[in-house]
């Protein structure tokens, strides 16, 4: 499997995991990485049922498979949380919550075309906070894109306050702890 680095090495991204609100949804008593392990960890086989898919969409937007897996634990755990496809009070679909608030629905919940346009949304993310903080390095602008996939550009601040305004205060580090796990993984 290749591993893309074309928006920054994931492994190379520093992370300090989950927030003690997003360890709660599995009843954890802990935060920070291990939580983030023990989160995606749960997910992990229902996340092998869509490997292939994962791994289709990664190859054609040049993107890493763990990334996108994480993405899948974080946003639906990896679609074990969804009502036929919708999560977030109906708002958002599918196995990475497109926001039907922001964006047009395209595919199944849990079709090659939602992932695809999901992720293109992703790198849409990574690429505008390129544009908002050209002097960080590609990792930095990797966090803080997944960050904004998850609340949009202009809600991303500074890399120190990076998730300051994202679900649980914890999105991109929580994504990042769980895509470096799954590396482990074979993803």
């Amino acid at each position: 499997m290749t591993r893309y680095t074309t928006y920054g090495d994931i492994t190379q991204v520093q992370t300090t995991g989950a927030s003690q609100a997003t360890a709660n949804q599995d009843n954890l008593n802990y935060s920070g990485v291990a939580a983030s392990q023990r989160l995606v960890k749960t997910d992990l086989e229902r996340l092998n049922q869509y490997k292939s898919l994962i791994e289709d969409v990664a190859d054609a937007k040049k993107i890493d498979v763990a990334l996108i897996g994480a993405i899948m634990s974080r946003e639906s755990r990896a679609g074990n949380c969804l009502d036929n496809g919708w999560g977030d009070h109906g708002n958002a679909y599918g196995l990475m919550q497109v926001d039907k608030r922001h964006h047009s629905i395209k595919g199944s919940w849990n079709s090659k075309e939602h992932v695809m346009q999901a992720t293109q949304i992703l790198i849409d993310m990574i690429n505008a906070i390129g544009l908002k903080f050209p002097s960080w390095t590609s990792e930095k602008q990797l966090k803080g894109g997944i960050s904004a996939y998850n609340m949009g550009p202009g809600n991303v601040p500074s890399y120190a306050e990076v998730d300051s305004h994202t679900t649980g205060k914890d999105y991109s580090n929580d994504v990042v702890a769980r895509a470096q796990w799954l590396i482990d993984q074979g993803f």
